[in-house]
């Protein structure tokens, strides 16, 4: 019998009635497929159901990718790597397209997905990109102004993805049952033509320094990136929280920040 592995953040989902609702939200048929944490290959079953063109399956845990590597040998279409998704190089698969599906650890899925935001081709190969959250995390990243869970990580998500469909997994469609609920978020990439930010990496900076000290006024840490012409010339209210700014405001500022 496999056991997870805690250090892996393992917790195998295995509804299959979710499975099924997960591999639904795109058309697989003919297309070429990722799946980022396959582990006993649940979902990677039911993606080979619908009969895609290609299938990249990137798995860390060293036993479960060989025994994927067994169990689909005889299949050319299917290529199984045993990398850690932190580290893998996604320039490999710059000649194609592909949709994406990830049963994230829940301990890195936040890494993974700035991972993805930070790719310097933009928009990406990729078409779709499916990944499972915890609910909470999740909760952060579709976070809409002006709420609680809106925040750095909406940000920032936002000016690049696009989100299509959502919905909540109970903690009972995996084993071992986690402490959590988990939330499935379908994204589009999209490129943002309203705010010519080149580097995705500026427009991090400056929601770090600003929501360093979420309960403050921003007028301090603004001043550390902008002149107080520049503020003038926004007409931002610096007497306000981080929270209470638009994420406009966010991506004009980091605008002027990379010209200087």
């Amino acid at each position: 019998m496999d056991y997870a592995k805690k250090s892996l953040g393992q917790n195998f989902l295995i509804d299959k009635n979710i499975i099924k609702k997960i591999v639904s939200l795109i058309k697989v048929k003919n297309k070429n497929i990722i799946e980022i944490g396959p582990g006993k290959g649940a979902l990677t079953n039911e993606i080979l159901l619908r009969e895609p063109k290609s299938l990249i399956l990137i798995e860390k845990d060293i036993e479960l990718a060989k025994k994927l590597s067994k169990k689909f040998f005889k299949n050319k279409s299917i290529k199984v790597y045993n990398e850690d998704i932190l580290h893998f190089n996604l320039e490999i698969i710059k000649n194609k397209k592909f949709s994406i599906f990830g049963n994230l650890p829940y301990n890195i899925s936040s890494q993974i997905l700035i991972k993805f935001l930070k790719l310097k081709r933009w928009p990406p190969n990729f078409e779709n990109i499916i990944f499972m959250f915890q609910k909470e995390l999740g909760e952060k990243i579709i976070g809409k102004f002006p709420s609680k869970n809106y925040g750095r990580l909406s940000i920032i998500s936002n000016f690049r993805l696009k989100i299509l469909n959502k919905f909540l997994i109970s903690a009972n469609c995996f084993f071992p049952k986690p402490k959590i609920n988990s939330m499935i978020i379908h994204f589009q990439p999209f490129k943002n033509n309203f705010f010519k930010i080149k580097n995705i990496e500026i427009l991090e900076k400056i929601t770090r320094i600003l929501f360093s000290n979420k309960r403050k006024m921003v007028n301090k840490n603004i001043r550390k990136i902008l002149t107080d012409r520049e503020i003038n010339k926004l007409k931002i209210k610096i007497n306000l929280r981080p929270s209470d700014l638009k994420p406009e405001i966010y991506y004009k500022i980091s605008e002027i920040y990379e010209n200087k």
